[in-house]
């Protein structure tokens, strides 16, 4: 299947578009492996010297947020460069984008109060026992 999807792309495709794709992948293994991987590297060093019960919610966000990065960030590069009866690209993914990131943070936080909160101790129970039943 891959010689097949070679065959397709080396028959079919025009020269300049191989070199965009070309450039397009050499770019992608440049920035994952010079960008990306050090930095989820950095972060996951960074996230074992928190305790255990606020590392997962920071986990939870940290992955949340890095996925809706990765879904915004091809738009945001390509807003405006289409026309108007394309209407995709006219929003203001960047606000959105911050929005949301400021939506998972409080979520995680709240996560992890809610956390807190439900680990707290109940109310001790005395140890004298009620006196006789009035009637």
């Amino acid at each position: 299947m891959l010689g097949y999807g070679g065959w397709k792309i080396l028959g079919g495709v025009p020269l300049d578009d191989l070199r965009a794709l070309a450039i397009w992948m050499t770019a992608a293994v440049v920035i994952h492996d010079g960008l990306v991987a050090p930095a989820l590297l950095g972060a996951g060093w960074l996230l074992g010297r928190v305790p255990p019960r606020p590392r997962r919610f920071a986990q939870a966000g940290l992955v949340v947020g890095g996925m809706l990065v990765v879904v915004a960030a091809p738009l945001i590069y390509r807003q405006g460069s289409q026309t108007s009866s394309k209407a995709l690209l006219l929003r203001d993914y960047t606000a959105n984008l911050g929005l949301l990131l400021v939506a998972v943070a409080l979520v995680s936080v709240g996560g992890y109060l809610w956390s807190l909160l439900r680990s707290r101790p109940g109310p001790v129970a005395s140890d004298v026992s009620p006196g006789p039943a009035l009637r």
